[in-house]
């Protein structure tokens, strides 16, 4: 494995609920649309910070910008994770939104009208150049706001020298073939052959994981479907392998960091995860003999849980609005792009891109699977409610059927509805 610089970011996700706004507001100051010498347009852009690298990445990138736009002139403010969201809400309220803002789930301010579509900030070669699963993620109502900034999605770790003391040749790409070859794992080596984390920290993906490996979901912007069949049928899978010994003791405590240490630490079959866990492997167990392959599904067909950011905008005139194009079509160049993705320690959310990062064989298992990525229901206003249900009551699988625990969750996301 060559090494890779990882940074974390994605817990920042879904963070942004729907906030009920008391007045609208429009990007940036209006009255500095153009400004007084040359007729020079000014964009504020709000970012947060990834890693001690982001900010000067953009800079780089703006005074390259500006450089070949001399009647554009662009004013980069960074925040914390923590502030950002404050940060933006106070700038609506007082009318000076940011022409270009980086950050998680934008669907809270569709309905107040202050989102530029995405149409307007970014040609249709842009557009055309973002993975479909992830432009897709980006719409509300069937229009397209944000733009698919940085991903990630998972993938399927596997110890090579567990399973070979285990008697297991192949990598399980189905449900029964994983839980076959992780009870092996267990019998003969005694470690846990599968790691099922669902404690409070993200019991929401490992079930959305095995959720869309039986072709469900939890829903659209309209309707959360926790208890659907399909959705079922994937719960009870999952309690198949807790009640067939396959996983590690007691999962429906188990918090997933701790658990991805016993990973690491080559005491575990499999697991699901992201690419950062490749720096740890790096950093800690540089000799662990592992694999990565697509997630195991019911029939073995490729699919993901994919997670990412967005650039969007709160421009509304023209003029801002035709700025604000000339720089996304800039950032979202290769040249540009592929630059921040690989410092920053992302994946890429333009096919081009990703066409072209393909050829490095420690991305490439993540990268193949970015076209078949599926995500939450972040554009539901429930979903806030329904991904704290399933941090609180996903680890009763451990003692429930699926279908009652299905009930459970579906019963809070009602609530919320």
């Amino acid at each position: 494995m060559s090494k890779f610089s990882w940074r974390t970011g994605f817990a920042a996700v879904a963070a942004v609920g729907a906030l009920t706004l008391t007045s609208c507001g429009f990007g940036g100051d209006d009255s500095g649309d153009d400004d007084a010498k040359g007729g020079t347009t000014t964009l504020q852009m709000l970012v947060p910070t990834y890693s001690d690298q982001t900010k000067g990445l953009w800079e780089d990138i703006i005074k390259d910008f500006e450089a070949e736009h001399d009647d554009i002139k662009i004013n980069l403010e960074t925040q914390s994770w923590d502030n950002l969201e404050t940060v933006l809400k106070t700038k609506i309220q007082s009318k000076k939104a940011p022409d270009i803002y980086n950050g998680g789930a934008i669907s809270g301010y569709v309905g107040d009208g202050i989102l530029a579509k995405a149409e307007d900030i970014a040609s249709k070669d842009t557009l055309e150049n973002f993975q479909d699963s992830f432009a897709d993620a980006e719409k509300v109502g069937g229009t397209q706001y944000g733009l698919p900034f940085i991903a990630s999605d998972r993938a399927l770790f596997y110890n090579k020298d567990l399973m070979k003391e285990a008697g297991v040749k192949d990598v399980p790409k189905t449900w029964d073939e994983l839980l076959s070859a992780s009870k092996a794992i267990k019998d003969k080596t005694g470690n846990p052959g599968y790691g099922m984390p669902l404690g409070s920290e993200e019991a929401q993906a490992e079930a959305m994981l095995w959720v869309v490996g039986n072709g469900g979901s939890f829903g659209d912007e309209e309707n959360i479907t926790v208890d659907d069949p399909k959705n079922v049928e994937a719960f009870d899978q999952m309690k198949k392998m807790i009640d067939s010994g396959a996983t590690q003791a007691n999962p429906g405590s188990t918090q997933r960091t701790p658990m991805m240490s016993g990973f690491v630490q080559g005491k575990m079959g499999f697991v699901y995860a992201l690419p950062q866990t490749m720096q740890e492997i790096e950093k800690t167990n540089p000799d662990l003999n592992y694999g990565i392959a697509q997630p195991a599904t019911k029939d073995g067909s490729a699919v993901t849980l994919g997670v990412g950011d967005r650039l969007a905008s709160f421009s509304q005139s023209e003029a801002k609005q035709k700025a604000v194009t000339e720089f996304m079509d800039f950032f979202f160049s290769d040249e540009q792009y592929q630059n921040f993705v690989e410092k920053e320690g992302f994946l890429p959310t333009t096919k081009s891109a990703s066409e072209k990062m393909a050829s490095d064989e420690d991305l490439k298992p993540f990268l193949d699977l970015l076209p078949d990525a599926q995500f939450y229901p972040t554009t539901n206003p429930a979903w806030s409610a329904t991904d704290g249900a399933f941090k609180s009551l996903m680890g009763k699988l451990q003692s429930s059927s699926g279908a009652d625990v299905a009930k459970q969750i579906q019963a809070k996301a009602d609530a919320a509805s």
